[in-house]
């Protein structure tokens, strides 16, 4: 049996349920999980590149360290295995990244705009606002910086004319930033239809009050997992 049976059934389970819910199309985003477990020290599981989502099964997932070298012969890792890998070095509370592409949310990213913090959820999910970096080419180490700089402690970034990212503490809560991510993205581009000034952000005592509940979870579920 395959030792990483459970983690590639998870995965797979999250990818097509990102594709059944319209955050990406059928060859693009991609996912990572950090693996767990005896002998698992300094490895990801992520999907492979140039496979649509609704062909995809566990064993297409490809296992790779930290260096980006993968395990075993198979499908090559996706082509943006270099922000995965930035990611899970700089942030060792996150266990699990998402890339999507859904459509508001990209929106915001081609219009150059950070979703300020306008519904309370965000930030108890993502830490606040969805900011936005400059633009870099896909699949380079510069884009990798980029996203995991801009990003900082949060949980989510948009992509210039790209995408987003959004990472958690597991495969499920990752994908849940990007869904959420998508639905305020909307919410903020609709609420640009009211005439001047569209969308109010919250107003900033409640931000303060609301970012130390976010920072007090974190502190919680890495006291729980040290290694998520």
């Amino acid at each position: 049996m395959d030792q990483w049976e459970a983690q590639r059934t998870e995965l797979h389970t999250v990818s097509v349920e990102m594709y059944r819910r319209g955050l990406v199309g059928a060859y693009s985003g991609n996912a990572s999980l950090r693996l767990e477990g005896s002998g698992a020290e300094g490895l990801l599981l992520i999907t492979p590149t140039q496979k649509p989502w609704y062909r995809l099964v566990p064993q297409d997932l490809v296992v790779m360290n930290l260096d980006g070298e993968p395990l075993d012969d198979g499908p090559a890792p996706s082509s943006e295995t270099a922000l995965h890998l930035e990611i899970h070095r700089k942030r060792r509370d996150v266990a699990a990244v998402v890339h999507s592409h859904s459509i508001y949310a990209s929106a915001a990213a081609v219009a150059g705009r950070e979703i300020p913090p306008i519904v309370d959820e965000m930030i108890f999910a993502i830490g606040g606002g969805v900011p936005i970096g400059d633009y870099a080419f896909p699949g380079t180490e510069e884009l990798a910086q980029t996203a995991c700089r801009t990003m900082g402690e949060g949980n989510a970034v948009l992509l210039r004319n790209h995408g987003v990212v959004g990472v958690g503490s597991g495969i499920w809560e990752a994908l849940e930033v990007c869904d959420l991510v998508e639905r305020v993205a909307r919410i903020f581009v609709l609420s640009q239809s009211f005439g001047p000034g569209g969308a109010n952000p919250l107003p900033p005592d409640i931000i303060e009050i609301e970012k130390q509940v976010f920072k007090m979870q974190r502190r919680v579920s890495v006291e729980i997992d040290p290694q998520g």
